[in-house]
């Protein structure tokens, strides 16, 4: 049975914003808010828990050099930064990717419990 080719492991140069050894960044191609951006280990690796630290470093880094991109393009208010490991958790794309996703006042009626509405009968705990 044919598999499909990863996606993050045959990306076009125009998808690519900034780079090191460790990583990419792009910007998802389907984004839930103006400027979601996407850390992608150049290695492919499906659990953010199989990186090399050198590989964790690296995207970290990387994590900081997009936030840095979007406070000058976008100027968000907020971020939220994820990372869906494994298809219990939502994972679909079997290679690590790591969500920055710029907020904006007013994007969401209340934002209050952020990441916790991934599990939305438990996000309000105030």
């Amino acid at each position: 049975m044919p598999t499909k080719p990863c996606p993050f492991c045959h990306l076009g140069p125009e998808r690519i914003a900034g780079s090191n050894a460790a990583g990419l960044i792009v910007r998802d191609a389907y984004p839930v808010t103006p400027g979601h951006t996407l850390i992608i280990p150049r290695r492919h690796v499906g659990s953010f828990f199989d990186l090399t630290p050198e590989e964790r470093t690296g995207l970290l880094a990387l994590l900081d050099e997009a936030r840095a991109g979007l406070a000058r393009s976008h100027q968000p208010q907020g971020y939220n930064i994820g990372i869906n490991d494994g298809p219990a958790a939502g994972q679909t794309v079997p290679h690590l990717h790591i969500h920055l996703i710029p907020r904006y006042a007013g994007d969401a009626e209340d934002p209050r419990g952020g990441v916790r509405w991934v599990m939305p009968g438990k996000a309000r705990y105030w």
